[in-house]
């Protein structure tokens, strides 16, 4: 990959080829960002890619496992070295596995939190590491509002999502001397593919918006699923100048699902 080092301002995004990641992406490009997008599909990053170049944005796909420390590292170095140091990092590859707790397999666990938590580990540290050194930055992480309220056939996925706010909010603890910030987003129900996942019978929004009272689901009371970009302009927010003294925050975005927890 030939790409010349750019003055704009680099962000890496990770779940860069769908859902609320792609939205990011989309988000952070149209705002002037180089956005270097990361993810194990290939194919519909380099599809993004080149539709986002033709409109004289930049963005450059990589494709890596965010599970495996290797390939983060080895990516984090292929990033800087030809877009530039990274400025804003979005942790947003994610995984969903559903069912009760007692009868969850080791590897529906050990999947979950190897995206959902060790992903986000992996590609922080790589980042941050840098970042300290140039004494500048913005991270935020797109966690769950199941990651503190309970959600039925959801424990492996709101344990990890849980772990990984936590981390991020240690993070920023830890490397606010150095001008780093960190925070977390945490999306409700959102009309993505992974929530079209939850039914098979089409019915994920209809059930989202108004509850499922046997699953102790309260419903939306905005009365709408949010849209990816909803998310994005969210994250954005948090990866601005205009949230500059904002860090070690969660910003829920769920359409007061969680009744403002």
């Amino acid at each position: 990959m030939n790409v010349d080092k750019t003055e704009k301002k680099v962000a890496l995004v990770t779940g860069a080829a769908g859902g609320i990641g792609e939205a990011v992406v989309r988000a952070l490009a149209a705002d002037g960002a180089a956005v270097a997008m990361v993810d194990r599909n290939l194919e519909p990053l380099e599809e993004l890619a080149k539709e986002l170049r033709a409109v004289g944005q930049v963005a450059e796909a990589y494709p890596a496992d965010v599970t495996n420390s290797a390939d983060v590292d080895a990516v984090v170095d292929a990033v800087e070295q030809q877009l530039g140091g990274i400025q804003y990092l979005v942790n947003g590859a994610g995984v969903l596995r559903l069912g009760k707790a007692k009868a969850l397999t080791d590897q529906d666990w050990a999947t979950t939190f190897a995206v959902n938590t060790s992903g986000v580990f992996f590609m922080s540290r790589a980042v941050v590491n840098r970042m300290v050194e140039r004494g500048s930055g913005a991270i935020v992480t797109i966690a769950s509002n199941a990651a503190g309220t309970a959600r039925v056939d959801m424990s492996a996925y709101s344990a990890s999502k849980a772990a990984s706010t936590m981390f991020t909010k240690v993070l920023g603890l830890e490397v606010a001397r150095y001008g780093i910030r960190c925070n977390v987003v945490a999306p409700g129900s959102t009309d993505t593919p992974m929530l079209t996942s939850l039914w098979d019978d089409g019915s994920a929004a209809r059930s989202s918006i108004d509850g499922v009272p046997g699953a102790f689901r309260v419903g939306i009371p905005m009365g709408r699923l949010a849209q990816p970009s909803h998310i994005a302009d969210a994250v954005l927010f948090l990866l601005s100048d205009r949230a500059s003294h904002i860090t070690m925050h969660d910003l829920t975005v769920d359409g007061g699902a969680s009744l403002g927890h």
